[in-house]
């Protein structure tokens, strides 16, 4: 299974670029699953409901299974948080893993910078950051000369070529 990850400052725009990413990874006929990053504290359970009275109660994994899919939650309570690769192993393979956030993994990515956000380029500061998605060309006194590939944020089909590229997939997508 191939991994590659997807990077960026909240605001520019990661999530949009992987939704139109898995609309041209899966027409090429890639199996794609996704992992994501957040830094806020959420649930995707509802109070009240069996499987949060469930963990409300203590359990530690609580899965959840319909004839459409199934979840598993696990509560950390006093554990760290895992590293990517230990919830990677946890998922069936497909052709590629993206991930979303994840800034520090050890893995290639692709940064999505927006010069507009005011926040600065992670890519000269990480070499595993070997492309950068951008809505303005870079270059300028606060970034200084792209040192890798910037494609054009608002062409997901050329990102999703060079993905591709990038992972050896070509054998399997179309």
């Amino acid at each position: 299974m191939k991994i590659f990850g997807i990077v960026g400052w909240s605001g520019a725009g990661k999530t949009t670029l992987i939704l139109a990413l898995l609309s041209e990874l899966t027409g090429r006929g890639l199996r794609v699953s996704t992992i994501k990053h957040t830094h806020h504290s959420v649930d995707l359970d509802r109070p009240g409901k069996d499987t949060w009275r469930h963990r409300n109660a203590g359990a530690t994994e609580v899965v959840l299974l319909s004839s459409s899919r199934w979840t598993l939650m696990h509560e950390l309570r006093d554990e760290r948080e895992p590293e990517p690769q230990e919830l990677i192993s946890r998922m069936a393979p497909v052709d590629l893993l993206l991930t979303e956030g994840f800034k520090r993994s050890a893995i290639d990515k692709l940064e999505v910078f927006r010069p507009g956000l005011g926040k600065p380029a992670m890519y000269p500061f990480d070499q595993r950051i070997i492309a950068v998605a951008s809505d303005a060309p870079l270059g300028d006194a606060s970034v200084g000369e792209a040192t890798v590939p910037v494609l054009p944020l608002a062409d997901p089909a050329a990102i999703a070529a060079f993905i591709v590229r990038h992972c050896d997939l070509g054998g399997t997508a179309a």
